[in-house]
């Protein structure tokens, strides 16, 4: 089936509101099946809104409304979408009673007489209660097969709504389901992984595969429609594999929760791996990432910010020779403040980072965005390069994002 998200508010157009909306229902109608082709954002104008709904009724099976509910002039979804069905406005004994009671518990004993208007709904409509406002929701099924559902427009009305009683609902009349398994990637870019994947692109009817570029990572997602779950994951199940064969260790997880510190701290206990940092361009953010993944603490013995030369010196033991003859920023430095940090705390493996971020500091010879890290593993010091493009915090994340990926391989290299 396919469903179509309008969401009514002039305050989403100005940026007022964040529309976190228009992102839970796209996630929730994708989990049950449905093809959602097209998501309008309309303001609280009439005549818009009217040519809104209208194309929505035309082209697609089911058109979910958020907001314009509310007791106000400007609230005119209701009201918007019965014109546009042809259906008269009612107002409905049981809402209105819900709304009495809604007032007598409240702060506010008074109903004021626009209230009202929310005990209105249109002709021979489904009415599902508000058990966290005023405004209920609507679906209206017309002869013609279509459904419109109205929900109100405060998330913390709406999720529980639509969690308690339109999910199912949606479940009931579609007659599909969807699975989706996410194959995530790092350490090559996005062109080259959809050069690999060409040939399973161009052949895909169902499951198909998507790709989705995130910083220095590459995520593919494997969508299967079928009657049941079961029969989707069937479907699913053979492009996964595919998938890691060809990508290799490339491929991190196929866990869509999983992040890649997730990984890593993962990997660390699996083979009861301690871990000591070294950052200085970074400044903590790699050494943040792996004690943002609970558990950390395990496997974390010590991080080291030596953003001096002074610090790499005393700290970390990089010589000063090193510091004279090849500079902070150097294969060689990086390669004595992970084999220091590791030494000095008594890990396992470690990790240093260093780098010219920016905006400032570069020459022709070291450019803003050089950056090289190094990882300690197995007694041995494995050294990359990079020259990483975009300002200062882009610089300092991407080398996060390949320093974690660099700590992943090397464990896999060395210890599997």
């Amino acid at each position: 089936m396919v469903v179509e998200l309008i969401s009514v508010g002039t305050e989403l157009l100005l940026g007022n509101i964040v529309n976190t909306n228009a992102a839970y229902l796209s996630e929730k109608c994708a989990e049950l099946g449905m093809s959602l082709y097209y998501e309008v954002t309309v303001g609280d104008n009439e005549e818009r809104l009217l040519d809104t709904v209208t194309t929505a009724i035309n082209r697609s099976d089911v058109i979910i409304l958020t907001g314009g509910l509310g007791p106000t002039q400007d609230d005119l979804t209701k009201e918007t979408v019965a014109k546009a069905l042809n259906l008269p406005i009612v107002e409905d004994r049981h809402t209105r009673e819900r709304i009495e009671n809604h007032f007598k518990r409240s702060n506010y004993k008074v109903v004021t007489e626009n209230n009202w208007k929310q005990a209105k709904i249109i002709e021979g409509c489904k009415v599902v209660d508000n058990q966290n406002g005023t405004a209920p929701g609507l679906i209206v099924e017309t002869q013609e097969g279509k459904r419109v559902i109205l929900l109100p427009g405060p998330p913390n009305e709406m999720i529980p709504m639509f969690e308690n009683d339109i999910y199912e609902y949606l479940n009931q009349i579609n007659p599909n389901v969807i699975y989706s398994k996410m194959v995530k990637i790092c350490g090559i870019g996005e062109s080259m992984v959809e050069t690999e994947i060409t040939d399973l692109i161009e052949a895909q009817s169902n499951p198909t595969i998507a790709p989705y570029a995130k910083s220095g990572e590459v995520h593919l997602r494997v969508t299967a429609s079928a009657p049941t779950v079961e029969e989707a994951k069937k479907l699913v199940k053979p492009i996964v594999k595919e998938l890691k064969d060809r990508f290799k260790e490339n491929v991190y997880t196929t866990d869509e929760a999983e992040a890649l510190e997730d990984t890593v701290v993962k990997l660390l206990k699996k083979y009861d791996l301690s871990l000591a940092t070294a950052e200085s361009c970074t400044g903590g953010l790699f050494t943040g990432r792996i004690v943002n993944v609970a558990g950390a603490s395990d496997v974390l013995k010590e991080g080291f910010i030596t953003y001096s030369n002074k610090a790499k010196k005393k700290n970390l033991d990089v010589s000063k020779n090193t510091l004279k003859k090849h500079g902070a920023v150097s294969e060689q430095c990086a390669k004595e403040m992970a084999k220091g940090a590791a030494i000095n705390t008594g890990s396992d493996v470690a990790v240093a980072i260093t780098g010219i971020a920016g905006p400032d500091g570069g020459t022709d010879e070291k450019p803003v965005g050089l950056v090289y890290i190094a990882c300690f593993a197995n007694e041995k010091v494995t050294v990359k390069e990079f020259n990483f493009k975009g300002n200062r915090q882009k610089i300092r994340e991407g080398a996060v994002i390949y320093a974690l990926d660099l700590l992943r391989r090397c464990i896999l290299n060395n210890y599997k």
